[in-house]
C-alpha cells in the first residue's frame, strides 16, 4: 500500500494525472474531489509548512477516511505535483507584454517571488522535478511568447525560464529564512566590528575595499531587483 515518500510507489503517469478522470473510477460517489483534496493540503503547507502535508493530515482537513485518499494521489509526490500546480493557477497567463524580452522576463520574475512568498513551501516543492500541469504549461506558454523576440531556439528558451524560476525560488528561500531570523542591534553591531576587524588585518584587501564601498538599499524588494538585474541583463543570447 502507498505510503507518505514511498520510493517504492509506482512511477507518475503524466497522462493519468493531467489528462484522465480526477475521480476514482469505482464505487459510490464521493463526498470531495481531488480539487478539494489538493486545496486542503496547500491550505496546510500555507499554515504549517511543507514538512506538515502528510495524506493522514490531509485526510482530517477534509473529513476522509486516509486510505480513501489514495484513489486520488497514490502517494506524496503526485499530491506535491497536484499542489503546486494547484498555485500556479494563481499565475497571470495574459500579463501585458512590452516587446522587450529583457524587462517583460524581470515581470515574470516578479510575478513569481511573490506568487512564491504567498506560498513559502514552494520554493522547496520545486527542488526535484515536477510534471507539468495544465496550469504550469499555461503560464510556460506565457513566457515562451515573451521570449520570443530574444531569437533563442526551443531549447534555449526552456533553460532560460528553468533558470530563471531556480533564481526566483533560491532567492525567495533564502529571503523567507532571513525573515524568520531575530537579531538584536547589539548582536548586529558585534558583527560589525568584527568585519570592521577582519577587513584592517591586512589579510583580506578585497573584503576591505568592498566594505568600503557605499552601502545600497537592503530592502527586500530593492535587494532583488539588483540579484535580478544583474541575472536578466547579463544573459546570453549568441
Amino acid at each position: 500500500m502507498p505510503r507518505d515518500g514511498n520510493a517504492d510507489a509506482p512511477a507518475l503517469d503524466p497522462q493519468q494525472l493531467w489528462l484522465g478522470s480526477d475521480q476514482p473510477r469505482k464505487g459510490r460517489k464521493p463526498a470531495y474531489s481531488r480539487e478539494a483534496i489538493t486545496a486542503a493540503a496547500v491550505a496546510l503547507a500555507d499554515a504549517e509548512g511543507l514538512e506538515a502535508v502528510t495524506m493522514r493530515k490531509v485526510a482530517a482537513q477534509v473529513g476522509a477516511g486516509v486510505m480513501s485518499l489514495y484513489s486520488y494521489a497514490p502517494d506524496k509526490e503526485t499530491l506535491l505535483n497536484l499542489m503546486v500546480d494547484h498555485v500556479t493557477g494563481e499565475l497571470p497567463t495574459a500579463y501585458a507584454l512590452t516587446g522587450d524580452w529583457r524587462a517583460d522576463l524581470k515581470t515574470t520574475a516578479r510575478l513569481q517571488r511573490a506568487h512564491m512568498l504567498r506560498h513559502p513551501w514552494l520554493p522547496a516543492a520545486l527542488t526535484t522535478r515536477r510534471v507539468p500541469g495544465p496550469n504550469t504549461l499555461a503560464f510556460l506558454e506565457r513566457v515562451l511568447t515573451a521570449l520570443r523576440p530574444a531569437g533563442l531556439d526551443g531549447a534555449a528558451k526552456l533553460e532560460v525560464f528553468a533558470q530563471l524560476t531556480a533564481f526566483v525560488a533560491g532567492h525567495v528561500a533564502h529571503e523567507t529564512a532571513q525573515a524568520a531570523l531575530t537579531q538584536s542591534p547589539e548582536q548586529a553591531a558585534a558583527e560589525a566590528r568584527y568585519l570592521a576587524v577582519v577587513a584592517a588585518d591586512g589579510k583580506h584587501p578585497e573584503l576591505a575595499e568592498a566594505l568600503a564601498t557605499p552601502g545600497r538599499p537592503l530592502t527586500p524588494d530593492d535587494t532583488f531587483a539588483r540579484f535580478l538585474n544583474r541575472l536578466i541583463d547579463g544573459l546570453d543570447t549568441g
